[in-house]
C-alpha cells in the first residue's frame, strides 16, 4: 500500500488510456487546475452518482479554471460504455494495472461487513497548475462529494 499524498507534494505523472484509447496525461493539463479523482468502477450505483455530479457541475469547475479526470481499474472499452450510458462529459481514464492508483495512494486495504480486502479508495486530490497537490481527500462519500469539493473551492 502506497503513502497518501499530502498539500504541497507533487503530483505523480501519468498517462493512461481514455474511454477511446487515446493517451492523456497530467501534463497535457500544465497551467491549470485539475480534479482528479478515483473510483472503484464504472457503471456501479455510487460511482454513477459520482460522475453525473462531475459531468453536472462541469462548466462551473472548467469556468473556474479546474479540469476534472476521473480514473478507474476499468479498462477502455467499459469506460466508453459508462460514459455513452450516462452521458458524461468528464474525462475518464483506465488504469487496470492500478499503477496510478497505487502512486496516488487511492488503492490499499478496505473492510466491508468485517471483512478485510485490498480495493479502490474513493479519493480526490486536486492538483494546482504546478503539478502540486493543493489537496488531497481519501475516503470520500460518492454522495454529496462534488457538492462538497466546490464549496471547499470556493467557487
Amino acid at each position: 500500500m502506497s503513502e497518501r499524498l499530502q498539500p504541497g507534494d507533487q503530483a505523480p505523472a501519468f498517462t493512461l488510456p481514455d474511454a477511446d484509447g487515446n493517451e492523456v496525461s497530467l501534463s497535457d493539463h500544465q497551467g491549470r487546475k485539475v480534479i482528479v479523482y478515483f473510483y472503484p468502477a464504472a457503471l456501479t450505483p455510487g460511482c454513477t452518482k459520482q460522475a453525473c455530479d462531475f459531468t453536472d457541475n462541469l462548466e462551473l469547475l472548467t469556468g473556474a479554471g479546474y479540469d476534472v479526470i476521473g480514473i478507474s481499474p476499468d479498462k477502455p472499452e467499459k469506460l466508453a460504455k459508462f460514459r455513452d450510458t450516462e452521458s458524461l462529459k468528464v474525462t475518464l481514464l483506465a488504469d487496470p494495472d492500478k499503477k496510478v492508483l497505487d502512486a496516488y495512494g487511492a488503492f490499499g486495504e478496505k473492510k466491508n461487513y468485517g471483512k478485510t480486502y485490498m480495493g479502490v479508495i474513493r479519493s480526490t486530490i486536486v492538483v494546482d497548475e504546478d503539478g502540486k497537490v493543493e489537496r488531497a481527500l481519501y475516503n470520500v462519500r460518492a454522495t454529496g462529494h462534488v457538492a462538497k469539493i466546490i464549496k471547499d473551492l470556493g467557487i
